[in-house]
């Protein structure tokens, strides 16, 4: 950090936190950060203002208020959250033609990833099988290893059905992707606010919601996704492509710390059972088969 930056506030202490710099000064306290000041620029031209306010800035450096977080408990603070990635998303929406390259580009995208990790867990499976003897590792994945192919094809069926879908669109919607979305970047008191706006791109908006569930998977994400829905609507092709993303399963890998492997095999498949359950949740639930009809034909 610049000391030359900091030294101009005569602060009475200084703490560096991760990429910032919290600066003690006998008034207040203040946050120095490296960022651009063009994202909140943008941001501020949209109508969304939940970030902390912004005193100073130069080429290099942001200089911010200090919000002292209220203590919340973590499920009602990632809901907290999700309201307002659904008003930076409604805020930053705009439409744009698709362009053919960039929707065929996230199909093969997929579709490799899908084939390679068909591949890759099948030599697994090869390699087990020839083994001697079995770990509990290895015979929790044998044993469950259909449903890890289960997943694979079912997001391969559903991305031809995304692509028959998106071939017949004219127009996508972006937004503004936060693209860190973490309870860490999150603050709450007087109003709730989003920080680290630094890895923010102009994206499709399931991009945020797909990040943010497999940061926290182990939170029941049916209630978190219905309250993102209950004011920003996902489009078939948008949500048929979160599904797409959240039902791949994760690679792992197998080696000496038997312990550590079991972890990791038992955390696949529960991270599989999740996604599932997810997923059937909305399948089965009526109105979430009719909330997006009117976002569909735009």
């Amino acid at each position: 950090m610049n000391h030359k930056i900091i030294s101009k506030y005569n602060p009475i202490g200084y703490i560096n936190k991760g990429k910032s710099c919290i600066v003690k000064t006998k008034d207040k306290n203040i946050v120095i950060k490296k960022s651009d000041i063009k994202v909140y620029d943008y941001l501020k031209s949209r109508g969304f203002n939940y970030y902390p306010s912004i005193i100073e800035f130069n080429n290099d450096y942001i200089i911010t208020e200090y919000i002292e977080e209220i203590e919340t408990p973590e499920d009602q603070k990632i809901l907290d959250l999700i309201d307002l990635v659904s008003l930076l998303h409604y805020k930053t929406t705009y439409y744009k033609d698709i362009d053919d390259d960039e929707y065929k580009k996230i199909y093969e995208d997929i579709k490799n990833n899908i084939e390679y990790l068909y591949s890759y867990y099948s030599e697994m499976i090869d390699i087990i099988e020839n083994n001697e003897y079995y770990s509990p590792s290895e015979i929790y994945l044998l044993n469950n290893i259909s449903i890890l192919y289960s997943c694979l094809n079912y997001s391969n069926n559903e991305l031809e059905k995304w692509l028959e879908i998106i071939e017949n669109k004219k127009r996508m919607r972006y937004v503004i992707l936060h693209n860190n979305l973490s309870l860490d970047h999150f603050l709450k008191n007087d109003k709730s606010y989003l920080i680290s706006f630094d890895k923010s791109i102009i994206d499709i908006p399931i991009f945020d919601l797909y990040k943010l569930y497999k940061r926290y998977s182990y939170f029941d994400f049916y209630p978190i996704f219905k309250r993102y829905e209950k004011y920003y609507k996902l489009t078939k092709e948008e949500r048929l492509l979160l599904f797409i993303l959240i039902s791949l399963p994760d690679k792992i890998e197998l080696n000496r710390d038997e312990d550590n492997n079991m972890d990791n095999v038992i955390k696949l498949f529960d991270n599989i059972y999740s996604s599932k359950k997810l997923i059937e949740e909305y399948s089965n639930n009526k109105e979430d088969n009719e909330s997006n009809k009117k976002v569909e034909n735009t």
